[in-house]
């Protein structure tokens, strides 16, 4: 049986601890290998990207693979193919799929109807190829992730979902300030809180971030929901993460956003661009963990 990425609970926690030590050591060592010799993996995007697209066809060259790339608008996914027949014409052609699409359930009618390992490269519900490279760069800086506090002010979206599956996996302590009407799903934080996530939920920004060493954000309209920005951002007031919300967090406190960033909606220039801010690590991280998590799967 082949394995699939779908969530970060997809890995068993032991196994979990190993990929992020993988994915710094091929970091630290510009890992390159031949794993993927031979092998073709599909990527279908059903929504734009930059950081994505670009990591995962890097990561797929530099473990010796090929990656073709595929917007669902050139191809019968975007029209009236049934997805259980693509699940099953794919599987014939290829090595695996890495999908960035809507629904979670489509990623899951890939995984019924075809033979082939499915990677999340993002959905609705889940982000956990993003979040598993946050993962690294929290490591990097503090190896004991369960000593941690990390803050997620915002929206409780598929980002929200995956740091909540994360501290269930990572054991460090979650505090996330979500406006009302905004909350993360309530069965997901349920699954996770029986795995032994810490998480706790409170409207007030200053009192999730309170002691936090890590202080995490989104955009307020993710893709999809540009229709809802002004509503959003009525609702959003009093979340940006500014200099005064930063100062509540805990000394040497660091600014975390998965990007692309919308500077004076869900965080501040000066945060952005500060010393504090270490974006632009998340972003390497991609290829690094990305890389790690395909040695899972296919190795």
């Amino acid at each position: 049986m082949p394995k699939h990425f779908l969530t970060i609970l997809d890995i068993p926690r032991d196994e979990a601890h190993q990929v992020l030590a993988r994915a710094k050591e091929m970091k630290d060592n510009a890992v390159r290998t031949d794993l993927l010799s031979g092998k073709v993996l599909l990527l279908i995007f059903d929504k734009a990207s930059t950081r994505t697209r670009v990591s995962f066809e890097i990561g797929v060259r530099q473990l010796g693979g090929d990656p073709v790339f595929i917007a669902s608008k050139d191809s019968q996914l975007g029209r009236s193919e049934p997805l259980k027949d693509t699940a099953r014409v794919l599987s014939r052609y290829a090595d695996g799929l890495i999908v960035r699409t809507f629904g979670q359930g489509n990623l899951e009618t890939l995984v019924e109807y075809g033979d082939i390992p499915v990677v999340n490269a993002l959905t609705d519900e889940y982000h956990p190829c993003q979040i598993m490279s946050d993962m690294l760069t929290m490591y990097e800086r503090t190896p004991d992730l369960e000593k941690l506090k990390v803050a997620w002010v915002g929206d409780g979206n598929n980002m929200a979902h995956s740091f909540i599956n994360g501290s269930a996996t990572f054991g460090y302590e979650l505090a996330l300030a979500c406006p009302e009407g905004y909350d993360p799903d309530p069965a997901i934080v349920d699954k996770a809180v029986s795995l032994g996530a810490k998480v706790t939920l409170t409207r007030d920004p200053a009192e999730a971030v309170a002691g936090a060493h890590y202080v995490n954000t989104d955009v307020w309209a993710s893709m999809g929901q540009e229709a809802e920005q002004k509503k959003r951002e009525a609702a959003f007031a009093g979340y940006m993460v500014d200099e005064a919300l930063m100062a509540k967090g805990a000394d040497n406190a660091k600014f975390m956003h998965c990007l692309p960033a919308h500077r004076g909606e869900e965080v501040s220039e000066s945060v952005f661009e500060s010393p504090a801010s270490i974006v632009w690590d998340q972003a390497e991280n991609r290829l690094h963990m990305q890389k790690a998590i395909l040695e899972w799967i296919y190795k």
